[in-house]
């Protein structure tokens, strides 16, 4: 039985974490914290979560927490998480942490987060949890940087065809949409009902803090730099993210040939479907999931590929279960499907 605890607990992030763990036969969720105003039951606080968990939500207490949880998942904001893993670490627990933290190297990290990283040493061994990607070293791994729920989006997109398209060069262009709960649980203006219902909303064009972890990744998947144009949305709905790429390449192989290196690429991937050709996915397949579905056309010598995933699951907290899954050895559905 794996004893986790969750870190920012009252969060989004945080809140499907407490979902997916209870799904998990496995697991056993000991300790429930985040910044409140007073000690509370997690179910007081959550009422759903009644008669399902009798854990009182309070602030952190590293020892305590520790004392009674093999791994913590750490739901916290950037720039924060920094602080408390490697204290997590020194005690020897396994930490899987869903901010940018330890995502990126600490020259880039720095550049786009605006603050130097305070954790260096943890940073060269953190391994970018994206199982498609690096099942066999999360396997090893003690810390996890949980992958962003954008780049889940992109980099799932573009994993089969980016080595071999990038030979020629390649800068795709990203259109994406996410729902409001890819903000995260603030009290902003622009987060409110009356601003977002009924609207669409273009913001940070090429200046988004995910657009530095899909080019760095994908970069490393190819060998040689990729330079990604990524401009994102905000939808009026809740849930959900989806992601329309493009990319313009000479001598495309056909279109039959694309989709069989999907199809064959997320063969034995549990939780990455590729639609058949001539069907594209909807965000609505995948909400309260954690499947990532793609689809792809071929045509006027442009490849468009369409992925959609649950922003709070396999961009975020269902990701991150899946990640715990397999660092401990668990069936990597279990509390999934």
């Amino acid at each position: 039985m794996i004893k986790a605890g969750v870190v920012g607990a009252t969060g989004y992030t945080g809140e499907e974490l407490v979902n997916c763990l209870l799904k998990n036969p496995g697991v056993e969720i000991t300790s429930l914290s985040a910044l409140v105003d007073k000690p509370a039951e997690y179910s007081v606080m959550f009422p759903k979560f009644g008669k399902k968990v009798s854990l009182i939500c309070k602030d952190l207490d590293i020892d305590e927490v520790s004392a009674g949880c093999d791994l913590v998942f750490l739901a916290l904001p950037h720039t924060v998480s920094m602080k408390f893993a490697p204290r997590f670490l020194e005690k020897g627990k396994k930490v899987i942490d869903l901010s940018a933290d330890y995502r990126l190297p600490s020259d880039i990290y720095e550049k786009w987060y605006k603050t130097g990283h305070q954790d260096i040493g943890n940073l060269a061994k953190a391994v970018y949890g994206l199982p498609e990607l690096n099942r066999d070293k999360i396997k090893g791994a003690s810390l996890v940087a949980n992958p962003g729920c954008y780049p889940t989006s992109v980099i799932l997109a573009l994993l089969p065809v980016v080595k071999e398209l990038s030979k020629a060069g390649i800068e795709p262009v990203v259109d994406a949409k996410s729902g409001a709960t890819g903000a995260g649980r603030r009290a902003l203006l622009s987060l409110s009902f009356g601003e977002v219902d009924e609207n669409l909303r273009c913001y940070k064009p090429n200046e988004h803090q995910h657009m530095p972890e899909m080019e760095y990744i994908l970069s490393q998947v190819a060998g040689k730099a990729v330079q990604v144009n990524f401009t994102p949305h905000l939808l009026p709905v809740r849930k959900g993210i989806m992601s329309t790429i493009y990319i313009r390449h000479e001598g495309l192989p056909d279109e039959k040939k694309i989709h069989d290196l999907y199809k064959d690429y997320y063969d034995k991937e549990p939780f990455v479907r590729v639609r058949p050709l001539g069907e594209l996915p909807e965000m609505l397949d995948v909400v309260e999931t954690n499947f990532c579905d793609i689809g792809l056309k071929v045509s006027r010598g442009m490849v468009t590929v369409v992925s959609v995933i649950d922003n709070l699951l396999k961009g975020a907290s269902g990701q991150a279960v899946q990640n715990m899954n397999i660092m401990c050895g668990c069936d990597e559905t279990a509390g999934l499907l």
